[in-house]
């Protein structure tokens, strides 16, 4: 990113947030990388980009803009390897900078597709640490390389999107929106109502199944039961969590279980399969 322009786009796009009252701004970084690593130094280039996302919130700050800053992951294009390539790698940049209180991640599902996730664990990545914002809404196309940008419209992947958000307690000031288009041939202006139909349709269904999943409680049981020995007091797992063993104590613990699958719970992936299934309507 040259710094110059870079800094009078994100200027522009603060000033005019400002002015309509919004609570977010989004797609800070997300194009920026390297073709290859025979020309960048790539340390400069990381730090680079910490100082001008800190030029950014100071001048957030500067003008009184209240609103949450939002990096979107991408892990390519326009180049071929992009600095926040997925969720994991922009908490990590924004935990080396110390920026974690400053910024908040915006989800693109097709951003997830293109680096190999689903977009449920890219959504799940940012809330665990705390820094989902916002949902692009919109999905990629598996026999493809690039950036599609289609309507979210499967029911499946909608009610898991919306199970994050379900666990997240929300969004917060963030929300979800269609950066989306129609395809090369509907050609119809009355397509665009379609496309976007569709993907609020989806959304909204993929909200009550997700509610209707937490509250039949069937797959929070399996994950309760799963981790069940993690919990029990006085147990290894307590230990281990609270620092109280080794790798010493853990041998000990080997040596004498041979048969460490006799003890452990299985994760029933395949009933786990059907409660989800169970769940899509």
């Amino acid at each position: 990113m040259s710094s110059v322009g870079g800094r009078e786009r994100y200027q522009s796009l603060v000033n005019t947030d400002l002015e309509l009252e919004m609570d977010n701004l989004g797609r800070l970084a997300s194009r920026e990388g390297y073709q290859s690593l025979v020309k960048p130094d790539l340390k400069l280039e990381m730090d680079n980009l910490e100082r001008f996302m800190k030029m950014a919130n100071d001048f957030k700050h500067s003008i009184g803009f209240k609103g949450t800053l939002l990096l979107e992951p991408k892990p390519q294009e326009p180049t071929k390897h992009q600095y926040d390539w997925d969720a994991a790698t922009s908490v990590a940049f924004l935990h080396k900078y110390g920026l974690l209180e400053d910024f908040k991640l915006n989800i693109e599902c097709n951003h997830a597709t293109l680096a190999g996730h689903s977009c449920e664990h890219e959504l799940e990545v940012a809330r665990i640490n705390g820094v989902l914002g916002n949902i692009d809404a919109n999905t990629g196309d598996a026999q493809t390389g690039w950036d599609t940008d289609q309507f979210l419209t499967d029911p499946r992947m909608a009610m898991l999107v919306m199970a994050v958000v379900v666990k997240n307690n929300g969004l917060g000031s963030g929300g979800i929106n269609f950066d989306a288009k129609i395809r090369r041939e509907s050609i119809s202006t009355e397509d665009l109502f379609y496309g976007h139909i569709s993907g609020m349709d989806a959304l909204a269904r993929g909200l009550r199944n997700a509610a209707a999943l937490k509250e039949a409680g069937q797959l929070d049981g399996l994950i309760a039961d799963r981790y069940a020995s993690w919990k029990a007091k006085g147990g290894l797992g307590q230990k281990i969590i609270n620092g109280k063993v080794g790798f010493a104590e853990l041998e000990k613990y080997a040596l004498s279980n041979p048969d460490p699958g006799s003890s452990m719970a299985s994760a029933k992936q395949e009933l786990a399969e059907i409660y989800l299934d169970m769940a899509t309507k």
